[in-house]
């Protein structure tokens, strides 16, 4: 998966270059600082980083990585946040990209990230989530490398306030089986079936847009007519696998299969196993990660998670969160992931 969020200490990821929060001066800072030179040795990245001497606000310099599994570490230094008005936003996309074009320059495979200046330094927490995503979703975008985004605790990852209320009240409004469920266990009425089926059903047919490129209507339903036929009949008309829905979608589309499966967050190799074998069975996170970079609508979802022997649910956060976006035509790959970690929710892609 080229871009992952993980709730860990950065001083135990491995990667090939681990990111710190620099002070601009060759001294030990607080924070993520402090703690990588204690995990690195202080001795020896102290003396390094004096070689290096001041690094101005939004640049980035490397040095080894020491004792630290990782090769390097890219010291970046944040905006002390004052009122939004002298140039901290700009700042901030400046240390995030600084940083990977630096390691790009290291011929990193992979590099992982704090989230910057959202500590002493002040830098609005979801404002500072919203900046890293797009600066790393657009470097993903021309670069082959994983980007993992680290976060300590709960208390260093903010969603906006906003966005938060409206999947909230769109899980309300749809998550039939998510009340049910916690109050009953797992074991749920015919009736109660019915709702939620029928509730998923009002869900698809909701959609008012036309379905992706020159996949015709009818193929929303992924079965064929069986009045009047043998079983026999029938199974000679086998439908399209996941394999072949998927790479007729993205004909239609239009894009190249490096736009779909960077857009989707799946790796290359992974990609390429898909292509090669016609029976795969891929999960259920990438069978969307796919939708979202395809910008499919939700019955068009549905069908191509149908050719992988999936479906959605209501009673799934997973899947309500994954509608909402998709419902909304937001596919952004990135934010929808955050969402998901906010929510302990696997993430998108492969």
């Amino acid at each position: 998966m080229p871009f992952q969020i993980i709730r860990s200490d950065i001083t135990k990821v491995k990667a090939d270059v681990i990111v710190n929060t620099a002070n601009p001066h060759p001294i030990i800072g607080g924070g993520t600082d402090s703690a990588i030179y204690r995990a690195a040795g202080e001795e020896a990245l102290l003396a390094e980083r004096r070689k290096i001497g001041d690094i101005s606000p939004g640049q980035a310099a490397a040095t080894p990585a020491f004792n630290l599994s990782a090769k390097y570490i890219i010291h970046t230094v944040g905006p002390e946040w004052i009122d939004g008005n002298h140039h901290e936003r700009d700042t901030l996309r400046s240390c995030y990209a600084n940083s990977l074009s630096l390691a790009a320059a290291l011929k990193a495979g992979s590099i992982a990230f704090p989230l910057i200046a959202t500590g002493v330094y002040g830098f609005p927490k979801d404002e500072a989530l919203n900046i890293a995503i797009a600066e790393i979703g657009g470097f993903l975008l021309t670069h082959d490398v994983k980007v993992i985004l680290v976060v300590f605790d709960r208390q260093a990852f903010e969603l906006s306030g906003q966005l938060v209320g409206k999947i909230e009240e769109y899980i309300d409004e749809h998550g039939v089986g998510l009340a049910s469920r916690s109050e009953y266990g797992d074991r749920r009425s015919r009736r109660r079936r019915i709702e939620e089926e029928l509730l998923l059903r009002d869900m698809a047919l909701s959609e008012e847009r036309p379905i992706c490129g020159n996949v015709p209507p009818s193929s929303v339903s992924p079965f064929v007519d069986m009045e009047g036929k043998s079983l026999d009949d029938v199974l000679e008309t086998t439908g399209e696998t996941f394999q072949q829905r998927l790479f007729r979608l993205i004909d239609a589309s239009g894009m190249d299969d490096v736009t779909v499966y960077k857009r989707a967050n799946i790796d290359r190799k992974v990609f390429s196993r898909i292509r090669c074998k016609q029976d795969y069975k891929p999960k259920k996170r990438t069978v969307v990660a796919f939708a979202i970079a395809l910008e499919l609508d939700l019955p068009t979802t549905l069908d191509l998670l149908s050719r992988a022997e999936l479906a959605f649910s209501p009673s799934s956060r997973f899947d309500l969160i994954v509608s909402y976006f998709i419902t909304n035509r937001i596919y952004d790959i990135y934010k929808i992931n955050t969402v998901l970690f906010d929510y302990g929710q696997p993430c998108l892609g492969e």
